[in-house]
């Protein structure tokens, strides 16, 4: 999948954990912790408990999260893909299932928090989480842009679902190569050095 063209858009928004830093969750063991069944989606699941059984395990979640978010590092060719889009003008955001407040911690331990003014970084606790498509809708008014002027890029399905819903491109990023999820991709790349080489092509016609 070699969709390039939409590469030249102006707004593009980033999934953070795995896509803009190497992947940390171990969700596996996430779940053992807090007691949650491994085939269960850890959001999801938390908003079907009891408000003080939610507030509890929510609050392990984050204390979890704020650790990883702490020693969180770049992703291949993150820091080189983000300066060239500002470079160029390129409206950026992000949009993660962690919160908010996590998500600063983690651009600033990547040394990319000043790309990302506050208002365009958006968290599980401000909007709904992927896969549902409010957040990207929510960033686009922000911007006053419509969906074809917009791109997401994500590792994961909930980014792709998401991207699909909402009515803008696609960009799957996996380091395997397997790019399981082609019915919901528009460019899928191996890494974001990879993107970045295939946006300086691009831009270069």
């Amino acid at each position: 999948m070699k969709n390039t063209s939409i590469l030249i858009r102006r707004f593009w928004i980033f999934d953070l954990d795995g896509t803009l830093t190497l992947p940390q969750h171990d969700f596996k063991a996430i779940k053992a912790e807090l007691k949650i069944p491994p085939d269960a989606d850890i959001l999801l699941h938390l908003s079907q408990l009891s408000k003080q059984e939610a507030l509890i395990k929510q609050k392990v979640l984050d204390e979890i999260e704020i650790g990883l978010a702490s020693a969180a590092k770049p992703s291949v060719g993150a820091a080189d893909l983000v300066r060239r889009l500002a470079e160029q003008g390129v409206r950026m955001g992000v949009l993660t299932r962690n919160s908010k407040t996590n998500a600063h911690v983690a651009l600033e331990a990547i040394g990319l928090s000043h790309y990302f003014e506050a208002p365009h970084v958006l968290g599980r606790d401000e909007i709904a989480p992927k896969p549902s498509p409010k957040g990207i809708h929510s960033l686009l008014n922000h911007w006053k842009a419509d969906m074809g002027q917009a791109l997401m890029v994500g590792d994961y399905l909930y980014d792709l679902q998401c991207a699909r819903a909402a009515g803008v491109a696609a960009v799957h990023v996996d380091t395997t190569e397997k790019f399981p999820w082609p019915e919901y991709t528009d460019l899928a790349v191996r890494d974001l050095s990879d993107l970045h080489q295939l946006l300086i092509k691009t831009i270069a016609y």
